[in-house]
């Protein structure tokens, strides 16, 4: 079985953060934050993968970021 870590550099250490951006057309226009994200990182490389907040919860992510 293979150690599972980030893809990048094989490090454990990750952490998360939650990210909102603009869309397309009027929303980017007017600024509107309709595209929420987590992002998991990697703490040691800085490598980011990001997932759609509504289809995951953190734990779930962080077990998708580490394969």
């Amino acid at each position: 079985m293979r150690e599972k870590g980030c893809i990048k550099c094989g490090s454990r250490d990750a952490d998360t953060k939650e990210v909102a951006m603009t869309g397309t057309g009027l929303s980017k226009m007017f600024d509107i934050q309709k595209n929420e994200f987590v992002v998991v990182f990697c703490k040691n490389c800085g490598y980011s993968e990001f997932y759609n907040r509504q289809s995951s919860t953190g734990s779930n992510i962080l077990d998708l970021f580490f394969g």
